[in-house]
């Protein structure tokens, strides 16, 4: 019988460990997502970080799914605007985001995934109404299919300079 070392056993008993977590969370993954839609979803309220993407009142940072708004950082940041024009745009952007829902609670009606910056893609409810929906109505943002690799929205085309 071959003799093993202390080692062993802790690298194994690692594997299993790991094995189990990633079975426990994968098992939670559904339930969590029908919760988001179920009728009795919790009310929550909106912080703003730009014109489609901020915290919820729950924690969850989060990006509004299948629109896109103009960027309020700067043009020298990493993911920022293109063009001084697309600043001022997303500005409105973000105020009309906050316009709509201030003072109000909406609910998560959709879970979709993480996005690359590790933010809930999801759709809200406002009174029975889609929030993104409401803001392209307004003219603010724009549609935008990312999950099937549409280009971005440019916002800086037709701005003068």
């Amino acid at each position: 019988m071959p003799v093993r070392s202390p080692l062993t056993y802790l690298a194994g008993a690692g594997v299993v460990l790991s094995v189990a977590a990633l079975g426990a969370w994968i098992a939670m993954q559904p339930a969590a997502a029908s919760a988001a839609t179920d009728a009795a979803a919790p009310k929550l309220t909106v912080y703003w970080s730009d014109g489609d993407s901020g915290r919820l009142s729950d924690g969850t940072k989060f990006r509004l799914h299948g629109i896109d708004a103009p960027e309020t950082g700067s043009m020298k940041q990493r993911g920022g605007a293109k063009c001084e024009h697309e600043r001022v745009l997303g500005f409105e952007a973000k105020e009309a985001a906050l316009e709509l829902t201030r003072g109000k609670t909406v609910t998560v009606s959709q879970v979709r995934a993480l996005d690359k910056y590790e933010r809930t893609v999801l759709t809200l409810d406002l009174g029975g109404r889609d929030v993104a929906a409401l803001l392209v109505a307004g003219g603010t943002h724009r549609s935008w299919d990312y999950d099937g690799r549409q280009k971005k929205p440019d916002w800086c085309a037709g701005a003068a300079g």
